[in-house]
C-alpha cells in the first residue's frame, strides 16, 4: 500500500475493502467525504478527525469509487443504495449500532440517504454543503463531475471550491492532480458519475414527506457563496426537517470545513456535545 496519510486502516466489509481512518474513543461520529476528483476522507477531513477525536471515536471511511477503498472492477454505480449498504455494513463490520454522522457534499446527500432508510443507525447529523433538494446542476459541477487529469484542470477545479483563492495554491493542485492519476483513479472516477449530470442531482432528491418524517436534530452549514451547491438547498432543507437549524458562513465556498476551519469545528463541537449532555 502507497505510504500516504490518505490511508489508514483497511476492513473487509464482504463487498468490497474500505480503507478508513479511526481516532478517538466514545460514541462514534462518521464522517462522510464529497465526490470531487481525486478525493478521499483524508483530504476533506484532515483537520476535523483531531479536533472531534478528542471528545468522540472518530470514523472517516474512503467511499466506494473513492480514495483508497478497494471498490471492485464490476462495481456499479448506479443509484445510492450502493453507497448506503456500504455504511452499514462498515458500521456493522466494526460492531456500531449507531452513530452520529457528518457529511460534507454528496456526503451530506448520503447521510440523508442513508437516515430516510436506516433511521435507527443515525443519531444527531451534519450536513453540509449538502444536495438532497431539487437544484440544477451548473456549470461548476458539471467540471467537477467531468473531470479530466490535469493540473490546469484541477487549479480550476480549486478556484471553484475556494472564495478564498489563495487557499488554491499550486502545492494543491499538484497534490489533488497526482492523487487523480494513480492507476486505475480516473477510470473509476469517470464511472461514478457519468453524464448526464442533471439525473445524479436528482436521484440525491429526499421528498418531502421523508423529510418532515424525521426526529434526527440536524445541524446545516452552507458557504453563500457557494458556486457549486446552491445555498438555497440548505435552506429549503432547514425549512423541511423538523429539528433542523441552519448556519450559513459569508465569504465562504464549498469548502466550509477548509475555508472556515476554526468555526465549523467550533460548531460541531458544540451541536454534539449537545447530545451527550442530553
Amino acid at each position: 500500500m502507497t505510504n500516504t496519510p490518505e490511508v489508514g486502516r483497511m476492513i473487509d466489509i464482504g463487498t468490497m475493502k474500505v480503507n478508513y481512518h479511526d481516532a478517538g474513543e466514545g460514541q462514534p461520529v462518521l464522517l462522510l467525504h464529497g465526490s470531487g476528483a481525486g478525493v478521499s476522507a483524508w483530504a476533506n477531513w484532515r483537520n476535523t478527525i483531531p479536533e472531534l477525536a478528542q471528545f468522540r471515536r472518530v470514523l472517516a471511511p474512503d467511499l466506494a469509487g473513492f480514495g483508497y477503498t478497494e471498490t471492485p472492477e464490476d462495481y456499479e454505480f448506479v443509484h445510492m443504495e450502493g453507497w448506503v449498504d456500504q455504511i452499514i455494513r462498515f458500521m456493522d463490520a466494526l460492531g456500531i449500532e449507531q452513530a452520529d454522522f457528518v457529511g460534507n457534499s454528496f456526503g451530506g446527500s448520503l447521510t440523508l440517504a442513508l437516515v430516510v432508510r436506516h433511521p435507527e443507525r443515525v443519531g444527531r447529523m451534519v450536513l453540509m454543503g449538502s444536495g438532497g433538494q431539487p437544484f440544477e446542476v451548473n456549470e461548476c459541477l458539471k467540471k467537477l463531475w467531468g473531470y479530466q487529469p490535469s493540473i490546469e484542470s484541477m487549479r480550476e477545479i480549486l478556484q471553484i471550491m475556494a472564495y478564498d483563492q489563495s487557499i488554491a495554491t499550486e502545492e494543491l493542485a499538484e497534490l489533488r492532480y497526482r492523487s487523480t492519476i494513480r492507476p486505475g483513479v480516473q477510470e473509476r472516477f469517470e464511472k461514478v458519475f457519468p453524464p448526464p449530470y442533471q439525473r445524479w442531482a436528482d436521484v440525491l432528491v429526499i421528498p418531502d414527506e421523508q423529510l418532515a418524517a424525521l426526529p434526527h436534530q440536524t445541524l446545516l452549514l452552507h458557504g453563500r457563496d457557494d458556486r457549486v451547491v446552491p445555498v438555497e438547498v440548505s435552506e429549503q432543507l432547514a425549512m423541511k426537517i423538523p429539528h433542523a437549524q441552519l448556519h450559513i458562513f459569508g465569504c465562504c465556498g464549498h469548502w466550509t470545513q477548509i475555508e472556515q476551519a476554526s468555526r465549523f469545528n467550533q460548531l460541531v463541537h458544540d451541536f454534539l456535545r449537545e447530545a451527550d449532555a442530553e
